[in-house]
């Protein structure tokens, strides 16, 4: 036998997603699999045509479509072959396009080990910068060759780390582009941010509506209802401060064994309980979601049909492709929103969101430089 064709082990072991040799063979008997040619054993031999086939239809049982609905759907699909060509080479731009970003990623990592310094690493960043002179514009420029040779350089740079604690204010005065645009609160929002990231471009990505802020500190101010998609957001709110502003805390999907993005949007689809828990929701809430995407569209479908009222939604579940379309409907929703668009997000950065405007509403009562936008 070729070593191109699978068997029908083969196929679902490659597979995955507890598909089962018997489900292969009644998905054929119902015309939901196209037909395999035959072995002179009469054995069914799979291709990677058929992977991909079988794949997607796993993917569209998971997200809760039945078998009759997944056969019209895969029926009116494009010609599939033509599909599959298509999405090698998307594949191929995408994975380049990774390797562009990884090599910038680098270049950016040796900036900031230079730029971020804080002031107590001058002397050492002063011969970086005199050692930088020595070379050309190009090589400047691209920040390569010559200078990831400099390890010497990086030693003195790391030791000098050593002898005292970071100043992160200090370390981000370097590195954060222009932010005389935006709040005080929103700058220190923001700072805190990429410090729980690490990533100073997550600047470029978030999205903060115009009546964001001042939504959050006033429902912060009169004790709001604070409601999480999952547990491990709630573990890394401010409970101190949210309680001194008598703010209760609760969660949608209360399952104490979630621990991963993938747990949490498989819980939306098989429990409908949280459901109740999301239409009565008090007027005036403050939602945090940082796992599961599917939940935020139902969220946003609920305050489009009128059914809750929060005063802000933070937006920042995980995910590369229905992340980004329900941060997009979170948007477009009219309700206050704090997101990060794309895939950027997650339960970290989505609990610190809502812990910095609580420091600052607590720390800066009066403040109103947020107005001023």
């Amino acid at each position: 036998m070729s070593t191109k064709y699978l068997t029908i082990k083969k196929l679902t072991e490659k597979v995955g997603g507890e598909i089962t040799p018997r489900m292969v063979r009644h998905y054929h008997q119902i015309g939901l699999l196209p037909e395999a040619i035959r072995s002179p054993s009469n054995y069914r031999l799979y291709t990677q045509n058929h992977v991909q086939y079988l794949q997607r239809i796993v993917a569209l049982k998971q997200q809760g479509f039945q078998l009759e609905h997944i056969r019209k759907l895969l029926e009116n699909e494009p010609d599939r072959a033509a599909t599959v060509t298509l999405i090698d080479q998307l594949q191929q731009h995408y994975h380049a396009v990774i390797q562009q970003i990884t090599r910038l990623r680098q270049t950016a990592s040796a900036l900031e080990r230079v730029l971020g310094g804080d002031r107590a690493c001058q002397t050492v960043r002063a011969e970086a910068i005199a050692k930088i002179k020595l070379l050309n514009a190009d090589q400047i420029k691209s920040f390569e060759g010559d200078f990831d040779q400099m390890d010497t350089l990086w030693k003195a740079l790391d030791a000098s780390t050593l002898a005292h604690p970071e100043r992160f204010p200090e370390s981000l005065e370097n590195l954060l582009p222009d932010l005389s645009g935006r709040s005080e609160i929103e700058v220190d929002l923001i700072s805190q941010l990429v410090l729980a990231c690490g990533d100073v471009s997550l600047v470029h990505f978030l999205r903060v509506s115009k009546q964001a802020i001042a939504a959050a500190r006033e429902g912060l101010k009169s004790g709001c209802q604070i409601v999480t998609d999952v547990r491990a957001i709630t573990a890394v709110l401010d409970r101190p401060r949210l309680a001194h502003l008598g703010c209760h805390v609760d969660t949608l999907i209360d399952n104490p064994h979630i621990i991963s993005v993938a747990e949490a949007e498989q819980e939306f689809w098989q429990s409908k309980s949280w459901q109740e828990k999301l239409l009565q929701l008090k007027p005036g809430c403050i939602i945090v979601v940082g796992y599961a995407p599917s939940v935020l569209v139902s969220i946003c479908q609920a305050v489009k049909n009128r059914q809750i009222k929060p005063a802000l939604v933070i937006g920042m579940p995980i995910g590369f492709s229905h992340a980004p379309a329900a941060k997009r409907l979170l948007i477009d929703s009219g309700v206050p929103f704090i997101t990060i668009s794309g895939t950027f997000g997650g339960g970290l950065l989505a609990g610190t969101t809502l812990n910095a405007i609580a420091q600052s509403t607590i720390e800066k009562p009066n403040c109103h430089c947020y107005l001023k936008q």
